[in-house]
């Protein structure tokens, strides 16, 4: 069962971020990121619970996925009952520490 994968607006404000760095910095693979966001967006559509469970107070069923080539993480929580995944933040893993998440709205 495939199921509906979104991001919420400040994920895609990283995300378009981390695209644009990604282009004007590695100019052998400029559209690897993409590439690989695309890739991990099919995948949490065919398999939601792919990623590694991570404990958060305030947002139940957390997970990050890394994108290996670019060596981001996408942090999203999947609701199996609306058949939902929600991207949360895409983040830099050579950061050393994760994003300020906040509870996604409904």
């Amino acid at each position: 069962m495939r199921v509906h994968v979104r991001s919420v607006p400040t994920a895609d404000e990283r995300i378009e971020s981390a695209d644009a760095w990604w282009r004007a910095n590695r100019p052998s693979a400029p559209d690897l990121f993409a590439q690989e966001l695309r890739a991990a967006r099919e995948l949490l559509s065919n398999s939601p619970e792919v990623g590694l469970r991570r404990w958060h107070k305030m947002i139940p069923g957390l997970r990050r996925l890394l994108l290996p080539k670019s060596r981001y993480h996408v942090y999203y929580a999947h609701n199996a009952r609306r058949e939902e995944v929600l991207i949360l933040a895409v983040w830099s893993a050579v950061r050393g520490r994760g994003p300020r998440l906040d509870r996604p709205t409904p």
